[in-house]
């Protein structure tokens, strides 16, 4: 039977992929929080209360960090996330969610591309150390009414790591497992899906084992750091794309981790639904491939130059260019020397079939208009 792939809010034509399909009540809808954006001014703002519970199977609070000293869990914004010393007390209103939805499963998740790789890989490497971490997750998680853990790290074996960290990888997730089964908590880790990254991080059959659902990190597969335009949530390869560059794409990562081990109703595809710009040398080349100088002009709400967030999509692409391609499935647009990958509704809800669905992020890949569109897409992916 085929597995239609879920598209996640944070992971194109519709894509197959020959496999057992999970039972409906088993899809999921995972949709990250980043905390950060309550800092943000005017309609950038996002916060605890902004999330609709309603929309989400799992919503994933980001980030928690880890302490290098201790190998302990840490708090990253004691003043936002706590509610001591007349804190906002984001991780109890989060957690609170559920009032408004009993099914709803709220995690936090550690980690994130800031916090690095190597205390990680440090804390991963010894019995001690990964067992000083669990107890401090377990209690952190217990006073905060949290239902699971999302592991983001970022990576193993990459960025300073060790060669070790696979295996003390699946060593570190083994022993989670062990521990949340005393307490029921949910286990997941966000992963990469490079193939640089997969063959020197996972051991995807042992980690599979032992996780509930795997999010793949599927998006930001081409952005401004090259030279050259390219679309950040391509389904598939163009046929002028040789090596490497072939496997940068949905199609390539699913099937790779189907290949190595991962059962399809554990995986969730992230989907990004904001937009990654860059700068054309020139206005008359403005294809995928076309060179640049570099990320496109920062957005008035993100203020981060070669990214719009999907509100500032809708309404700063008037007159803009748009064409979509049939290998990559997905739009992109242009406008003078100024160059977009983005994804419109329709390609996102195209996407909404399948075991999972996960965004990154809620706060500024969408705000409440496109949360609103994803629930819907989501029970109609259910309802069929």
């Amino acid at each position: 039977m085929s597995m239609k792939l879920f598209f996640a809010l944070m992971y194109l034509g519709v894509l197959y992929v020959s496999t057992c399909v999970a039972d409906d009540d088993d899809r999921k809808v995972v949709c990250y929080y980043g905390s950060w954006a309550v800092y943000r001014s005017g309609q950038g703002k996002f916060s605890v209360e902004d999330i609709e519970p309603s929309l989400c199977t799992h919503v994933i609070y980001a980030f928690a960090g880890l302490d290098s000293t201790t190998n302990k869990i840490k708090v990253l914004d004691a003043w936002n996330d706590l509610p001591d010393n007349n804190g906002k007390n984001a991780y109890g209103r989060f957690t609170g969610l559920k009032s408004q939805n009993p099914n709803l499963k709220t995690m936090l998740a550690i980690g994130g591309w800031n916090e690095g790789s190597v205390k990680y890989s440090k804390m991963a490497s010894s019995d001690t150390t990964r067992s000083i971490f669990i107890k401090s997750v377990v209690k952190l998680m217990q006073e905060h009414g949290f239902d699971g853990f999302d592991l983001d790290w970022e990576y193993p074996a990459n960025r300073g790591g060790s060669p070790q960290d696979k295996k003390n990888f699946v060593s570190l997730v083994k022993e989670l497992r062990k521990e949340f089964n005393y307490h029921g908590f949910l286990l997941s880790a966000a992963v990469g899906i490079g193939s640089d990254k997969i063959d020197t991080a996972y051991d995807v059959s042992a980690l599979s084992k032992n996780l509930d659902f795997i999010n793949l990190m599927a998006y930001d597969m081409h952005g401004s750091w090259e030279r050259e335009t390219g679309h950040h949530t391509a389904l598939r390869p163009r046929p002028e794309e040789l090596g490497n560059k072939r496997k940068l794409n949905l199609e390539w990562a699913v099937t790779r981790w189907m290949q190595l081990g991962a059962p399809s109703e554990k995986l969730v595809l992230g989907l990004a639904s904001y937009g990654r710009t860059f700068t054309l040398v020139s206005s008359s080349k403005a294809g995928l491939g076309a060179p640049t100088t570099g990320p496109g002009s920062k957005g008035l709400l993100t203020r981060e130059p070669g990214f719009l967030g999907y509100n500032e999509i809708c309404s700063s692409t008037k007159g803009w260019k748009k064409t979509v391609n049939p290998q990559v499935v997905a739009p992109f647009a242009s406008k003078g020397n100024q160059w977009m990958a983005m994804m419109t509704w329709n390609q996102l809800q195209r996407r909404a079939n399948g075991p999972g669905l996960l965004d990154w992020v809620v706060p500024c890949c969408g705000l409440l208009g496109l949360m609103t569109s994803m629930g819907s897409a989501a029970r109609a992916s259910f309802q069929s």
